[in-house]
């Protein structure tokens, strides 16, 4: 370690301590995102940022290692230091995995930034937004689980009442991430009962996938405290909203911030510049395969359907095409311009894979001056299958199997993964596939016990 790196080292173990923090964790995600971490004591600051803190990849679902390979070490990344609001006596740090010297192919983190390094080699940084929907539930000593919110509401979404009924918890959580630098601008009770969002500024796009892992463990936490849990499934409940985590991007000039998908001149009239247009392109290019990583559950397309069992349409992407401000789209325009919204990431996508997937995508429309066509305005849940056709618009995966078979088709996926973790997570995924279509549900019994 250099003299400067040992002095910031220091300061920052100097700062902790008259913030009386006690423990550091020194986390990273595996293939879910769900964060792992080790907790190490202060005083033990220097040895985690070098690396210390070793494990066995093969206990962990996504980080591809057989039980006689040499453990994996977080390298954790000081910038990201965040003292847990609800537990002020820890500190959080987001960390690459690193496998002997070098960064470990197939850590989420690290493969997100490759592809930012190279956006990075065209000039542009990638900055992403994601809004954060998820359901507050509580369980009762039967094991019954229901929404949070009591109220017999017949359209939830911005219910007044609901929101203010939720502020205790929300407002704690509201205050939790301002006080962390997150800027939330709005918050509000979701299409579904017991079902909220929240918005924060966006940030560049490891930056915010970082933040979107840190919320999920906050949202557990501080709802934990309530007497309630957070569920982050994309489609909990049949008869109910599904819960999204759109996300919205656009690139930025690396020297002077300047937001490059802004036109004011757009023939389109969507307010968007060439490069934005091309990066849909490129998107829409892969779609199929990025599904697989942005819904990358089997209830993951339990949301993704025109219609279900609730009354009217279900607002969430059935077709890889993109519009205006035309929510019927996978991708749109949101109508200020300036950045591309694709609607069809869930609440349990792993952030990092799901941005990494999404630029590469995106950077080859650019490289290759891609044009998606004009704008779709029309209501797409109402297109006929002749439209459609003359459009040349085809439809998402309608299952995780769909979705996993475009995924290991496409060329795309190991170029951005690389070979280790896009087969890892491809295994993975097929055998959850196989086992939930080999489980007999309660539908099945009910309709075919008795049916001859």
């Amino acid at each position: 370690m250099d003299a400067g790196a040992s002095q910031l080292h220091e300061k920052l173990k100097s700062d902790l301590a008259a913030a009386k923090v006690d423990f550091l964790m020194a986390s990273y995600v595996d293939m879910h995102g769900v964060p792992k971490a080790k907790i190490v004591p202060l005083a033990h600051l220097e040895d985690m940022l070098a690396g210390s803190e070793m494990f066995t990849g093969a206990a962990l679902d996504g980080v591809p290692q057989n039980v006689n390979d040499d453990e994996v070490a977080t390298y954790p990344d000081a910038a990201t230091c965040t003292v847990l609001p609800w537990r002020r006596n820890v500190a959080w740090f987001a960390s690459d995995l690193w496998l002997k010297d070098a960064p470990f192919e197939a850590c989420s983190r690290s493969i997100l930034k490759r592809q930012m390094d190279d956006a990075a080699s065209l000039g542009f940084t990638f900055n992403l937004g994601i809004e954060a929907e998820f359901y507050v539930m509580r369980e009762d000593e039967s094991g019954k689980k229901t929404p949070i919110t009591t109220r017999k509401l017949h359209k939830p979404a911005y219910d007044a009442a609901s929101a203010l009924d939720n502020l205790d918890w929300l407002g704690e959580m509201v205050n939790a991430m301002n006080e962390i630098g997150w800027d939330v601008y709005s918050f509000d009770q979701e299409d579904g009962t017991g079902q909220f969002e929240l918005d924060f500024a966006f940030d560049n796009a490891v930056t915010t996938s970082d933040r979107f892992v840190f919320l999920r463990m906050m949202a557990q936490q501080i709802a934990a405290r309530h007497g309630s849990f957070a569920t982050f499934m994309p489609k909990p409940f049949a008869e109910m909203t599904g819960s999204g985590a759109h996300f919205n991007m656009s690139f930025a000039d690396r020297k002077t911030g300047q937001n490059l998908f802004k036109s004011d001149n757009d023939p389109r009239n969507c307010g968007l510049s060439t490069l934005g247009y091309q990066f849909i392109a490129g998107v829409i290019r892969h779609l199929p395969a990025i599904c697989a990583v942005v819904a990358p559950t089997v209830n993951s397309y339990k949301r993704l359907v025109k219609q279900g069992s609730m009354s009217g349409f279900t607002w969430a992407p059935i077709f890889a095409c993109y519009g205006n401000n035309n929510r019927t789209n996978a991708l749109r325009i949101p109508m200020a311009g300036g950045r591309v919204e694709l609607r069809a990431a869930d609440s349990s996508c792993n952030p990092y894979l799901a941005a990494a997937m999404i630029l590469a995508a995106g950077l080859e429309g650019v490289r290759e001056g891609l044009d998606p066509g004009e704008p779709n305005r029309m209501n797409m849940y109402e297109a006929s299958p002749a439209e459609l056709d003359r459009l040349g618009i085809g439809e998402l995966p309608r299952s995780l199997g769909e979705a996993v078979e475009a995924f290991e088709a496409d060329p795309l996926s190991s170029r951005v993964m690389g070979s280790l973790m896009a087969k890892s997570w491809a295994d993975y995924k097929k055998d959850e596939w196989l086992s939930y279509t080999a489980h007999v549900s309660d539908w099945e019994v009910s309709r075919y016990l008795k049916f001859y």
